[in-house]
């Protein structure tokens, strides 16, 4: 198992000084942005297609600070009721399966988007609840006649390149629980699932262990995030958790997303790589630091430093014990 990062808060830092920097603070992997929310910084999308000279220099990189990619992210919403959005968001994500597919690269994470509540809407619509019944109907619409058949359509596009697409389950997004995941998958085939980042899933109320066995035992988690949030009840008590205050006001947020380590002890992300590793999960943990109470340098090394005492670097041995 690897310890990742996401690299964009890196990105005001040549991809050179980048990855030594993460090479030297004992990371494994990277998970590059290549268009939408992440940006692409540190690899250009449009630059690395179909050039065989500059995916070949980024091998030799990678090579020199032995480090390999987990992912390239590309998060941005493809349901937009805005077509010109909506087409660029498409673009982004299937020129980013390509890309993958040409750098040896098997994942690509994503958000599965959110559609309006019906047609000639102009917003996206979050619908959490299915009363008034308006609501229930607007929740059908936007699954059966807009994410359904998008999803088919890209799930066949990511087969035919060999690379999976990894899902973030992500409030004001249509997938942002592990129920919603695995319905999107059994309506499309295994090439989608999730990019399961527990961050999101903690502030709504959902047992992350739980879930990764839910997803896991239909082979569901393509790839994995390490980010943390913390509930603080002092708030939370008083307005819950759908909290639409500002993320840097954080006397004054119900939740915050937070550094490893900050949210939840060590003890609890040494349980979340044993049960990876009980539902076969081998791949990287990749840090998203987004800890609005800490710089992106320590808010990284700090994660790094839990994640080094959690991680399995071997594989298991022969229970000799149970013979």
């Amino acid at each position: 198992m690897d310890i990742g990062v996401l690299t964009v808060p890196l990105g005001d830092e040549p991809i050179e000084d980048a990855f030594a920097y993460l090479d030297e603070i004992g990371v494994d992997a990277v998970e590059l942005g290549v268009g939408g929310w992440p940006g692409e910084d540190h690899l250009d999308r449009t630059d690395y297609l179909d050039d065989d000279r500059a995916q070949g220099e980024l091998d030799e990189l990678l090579a020199e600070h032995d480090l390999r990619v987990s992912a390239l992210a590309t998060h941005n919403n493809p349901l937009h009721p805005d077509d010109d959005r909506a087409d660029e968001a498409d673009r982004e994500l299937r020129e980013a399966i390509e890309l993958a597919d040409q750098l040896g690269v098997g994942t690509v994470t994503c958000f599965s988007g959110l559609p309006a509540g019906a047609p000639g809407d102009a917003t996206p619509n979050w619908i959490t609840a299915p009363w008034p019944t308006e609501h229930a109907e607007a929740h059908e619409y936007q699954w059966e006649e807009v994410a359904i058949p998008y999803w088919r359509e890209l799930a066949s596009h990511a087969d035919a390149h060999d690379v999976d697409v990894a899902i973030e389950m992500h409030p004001n997004m249509l997938v942002y629980e592990p129920t919603g995941m695995l319905a999107l998958r059994e309506a499309t085939n295994e090439r989608i699932g999730a990019n399961f980042d527990p961050s999101h899933l903690y502030w709504q109320g959902i047992d992350v262990p739980e879930a990764i066995r839910f997803l896991g035992d239909h082979d569901a988690i393509h790839h994995v995030h390490a980010k943390d949030t913390r509930v603080y009840e002092s708030n939370a008590r008083i307005k819950g958790v759908l909290d639409t205050t500002g993320y840097t006001a954080e006397p004054d947020r119900s939740w915050l997303f937070r550094s490893i380590g900050y949210g939840h002890d060590e003890a609890h992300w040494k349980d979340i790589v044993s049960t990876l590793r009980m539902v076969g999960y081998e791949g990287a943990l990749s840090i998203e630091h987004e800890d609005s109470l800490t710089s992106s340098r320590e808010g990284l090394e700090k994660a790094v430093n839990v994640l080094q005492h959690a991680v399995f670097e071997t594989r298991p041995g022969d229970a000799y014990w149970a013979e």
